[in-house]
């Protein structure tokens, strides 16, 4: 069986493809076409994922389609997928069903509650299931806009950012604050998850939405700004009490998968892996609605398929570009370049630049799904340099001081220097930093010792493993630092000639894309 999963059309449009069980590809359209019109197919992806996947549109068995699909008619739609796929079944799943196939059939569990929770979704905004074989019932909904995401997008704009994009930066924010809002937003957030209507004013359509009684309990003027000095504390009550209403929601038992654009929340993630609630805690690496797709193929599969293995947690499934295309786009660019013969001298380069304080861009092999850098399109440095924290924000980067960058460690080295749980292999959690390592890290921790910990298995990315530890042989420390290959908020590079439009446009010392290296 083959089977297209096409996810997040109206928002974050995404394919997929499951062939066999197995998960061949998922890739955004984002990241490779500039020109996706929404409530279209997303086409390019779809070509992209047929393409790693080797197989044709003749093969496709079924494309599953995840709600909503358009802002008009959705048969125009079914006629376009038909057109494409005529031996095709076509079918169409709910959105918050996919969110929790995205997460249970990855997860290693064959029994677990799945809680899904975004912004909304169908007029949902979550739903608690029960999973068990091929099986996920839903036990118990929630409706916008009694919605944790809206509550988090109303506080991002409160505090000057932008909803649906700037969550991340509220979240990370949030542990330079202390606990003084913590009680308004209890009353904001009952503990049935419902919204106090109270403190939102639905004739306001800027700076969230909220009443002159939210501003009140802030001891503001109605509609003021927020202080500065008062920014991180906002963000502190919201986090703590999300972080409490979604364990309330979740309750307690063995296994718990998550997925749906809240748990992006890294620390939510965390939050929920040391309560003490859960034995074991599994989220979706790719969770907003992007990830959709790759839970739509799953769930097909699996309703095929009542026995089968996880489709897996990895999420190198995009596109990757041998040495002939790299060298095509390097000479068209009319760059001068070096090409290293073997793995050994583009690993022994890295290091030797690292090590001299350079800050590298490095681009190998297939594409990270998600908003995450996972060690094939990132940007390094090492924690050795007192100035790369700061190189890498004010120079590079061009953002706020309070984001901090990963520390990516080996798997089997990870417990010397970090307390870390699984999801950290997907940098979908945070640890803390070991006592004895505070000052080597002191530049990328967070409130109360936090670290955005990525954990590299061999098995999950056998180079940028291998390059960790040559670091740790040349300097001592296998430690990275670890950022997104990416600027001007733009999505992760896809292609050779993205990296070199991004590398010329930024303070990186180098580039490696495959083998070749390109200097400033």
């Amino acid at each position: 069986m083959v089977i297209l999963g096409l996810g997040g059309l109206l928002g974050a449009p995404a394919s997929a493809i499951v062939k066999d069980g197995k998960l061949l590809a998922a890739v955004e359209e984002s990241k490779i076409s500039r020109g996706f019109r929404m409530g279209g197919l997303p086409q390019a992806s779809i070509d992209e994922a047929l393409r790693l996947a080797r197989v044709t549109r003749e093969k496709v068995s079924s494309v599953a389609m995840v709600r909503p699909l358009a802002q008009g008619p959705e048969s125009r739609l079914h006629l376009a997928v038909r057109d494409q796929f005529p031996n095709a079944e076509i079918i169409v799943l709910d959105h918050h069903l996919a969110h929790a196939a995205s997460a249970f059939y990855a997860s290693p569990y064959t029994e677990a509650t799945v809680l899904t929770l975004d912004r909304t979704g169908d007029s949902r905004c979550g739903v608690r299931w029960k999973a068990s074989g091929n099986q996920i019932q839903a036990e118990r909904e929630w409706y916008d806009p009694d919605s944790l995401g809206r509550l988090y997008g109303a506080v991002t704009e409160l505090l000057g950012f932008s909803a649906r994009v700037d969550e991340h930066k509220v979240q990370w924010l949030s542990t330079f604050g202390d606990d003084r809002f913590v009680p308004l937003f209890r009353d904001v957030v009952s503990k049935t998850a419902r919204l106090n209507p109270a403190y939102f004013d639905g004739n306001r359509t800027s700076a969230g939405g909220f009443s002159a009684n939210f501003y009140e309990r802030l001891k503001l003027h109605d509609g003021a700004r927020i202080p500065e000095a008062s920014a991180s504390s906002v963000a502190n009550g919201l986090q703590k009490v999300v972080e409490e209403t979604v364990l309330a929601m979740a309750g307690e038992g063995e296994n718990l998968c998550l997925a749906g654009g809240l748990f992006y929340n890294a620390l939510l993630v965390e939050f929920l892996e040391r309560c003490g609630k859960w034995k074991n805690v599994f989220v979706q690496g790719g969770a907003g609605n992007a990830g959709t797709s790759i839970g739509a193929a799953a769930y097909v599969w699996r309703q095929n398929q009542p026995e089968g293995d996880p489709i897996g947690a990895d999420l190198l499934l995009g596109p990757s570009y041998g040495a002939e295309e790299i060298k095509q786009v390097l000479e068209n660019c009319k760059l001068r370049f070096k090409y290293l013969r073997s793995t050994d001298d583009l690993l022994s380069t890295a290091v030797h630049m690292l090590g001299d304080r350079k800050i590298v861009a490095w681009m190998q092999g297939r594409m990270e799904f998600g908003s995450r850098a996972l060690g094939n399109r990132s940007i390094l440095a090492s924690p050795l340099d007192p100035y790369s924290t700061e190189n890498l924000n004010v120079f590079i980067k061009h953002r706020e001081p309070f984001r901090k960058f990963a520390a990516s460690v080996p798997q089997e080295l990870a417990a010397e220097y970090f307390e870390a749980g699984p999801n950290a292999r997907q940098l979908a959690s945070v640890g803390r930093v070991k006592p004895a390592h505070r000052k080597t890290f002191a530049s990328a921790i967070l409130g109360d010792d936090i670290v955005r910990v990525h954990v590299v298995a061999e098995a999950d990315n056998p180079l940028y493993h291998r390059l960790l530890h040559e670091a740790g042989r040349a300097t001592g420390l296998p430690v990275l630092y670890n950022t997104s290959f990416n600027l001007f908020g733009d999505p992760l590079v896809s292609t050779p000639r993205d990296a070199v439009r991004s590398f010329y446009s930024s303070g990186i010392d180098a580039l490696f894309v495959g083998n070749f290296l390109v200097e400033k």
